[in-house]
């Protein structure tokens, strides 16, 4: 063990070349999770999911859907069986994410994936259990019933909670919350008087 930790201890000439290259990698990691934001995806807030602009059509048309009023993203897209689940599958969904919109892989069409579309499945059932299994309901369907075990329930209910949401150009003039810019206001000052 000792060996170890004097392996990793550099020789005297490097140390502070190497605690300053360290400082600064730690400084710049600290400043990417600031200015990403990622602390507010600990959060079950909807204004955190248009921190990237190209969520801008899914969350303008939550605001207008039903949903709104009970349900938050999270609600519908995380996991909610026990908290180990759902802040890793939030925490693999989002590096997805921050990845694909940091190197601009972004498409203009979204479509959810696999793994996303069993947990919106298995929340619509866990939030609306009381109506799958209403028997005043099911006597009005029960000639259906038999179609609905293979299916899912956006197969049916295809505009719930986000209305027709094909692209970016689908929603033009929706009125979604800005992210605030993490540009301290000091910083944003001093860059603003030196172009005027």
């Amino acid at each position: 063990m000792n060996r170890i930790i004097l392996f990793l201890i550099p020789p005297q000439q490097w140390r502070l070349p190497v605690i300053i290259m360290s400082g600064a990698i730690f400084g710049l990691i600290l400043y990417a999770f600031y200015s990403s934001k990622a602390y507010s995806y600990l959060s079950d807030s909807p204004e955190t999911c248009v921190n990237c602009h190209i969520m801008a059509p899914q969350y303008a048309t939550w605001q207008h859907s039903s949903h709104r009023e009970k349900a938050n993203c999270n609600d519908c897209h995380v996991p909610h069986d026990n908290i180990f689940r759902k802040y890793f599958f939030k925490a693999k969904d989002g590096a997805r994410h921050a990845t694909m919109f940091t190197l601009r892989m972004e498409p203009q069409n979204i479509f959810i994936k696999d793994a996303g579309i069993e947990v919106v499945q298995e929340n619509c059932i866990r939030c609306h259990s009381t109506l799958i299994s209403d028997s005043k309901l099911l006597v009005q369907t029960e000639t259906y019933l038999h179609k609905f075990e293979d299916r899912l329930c956006w197969d049916c209910h295809r505009e719930v909670p986000h209305g027709r949401v094909k692209s970016l150009s689908s929603t033009p003039y929706a009125r979604v919350p800005l992210p605030v810019s993490p540009v301290p206001a000091w910083m944003d000052k001093l860059t603003n008087n030196k172009t005027k």
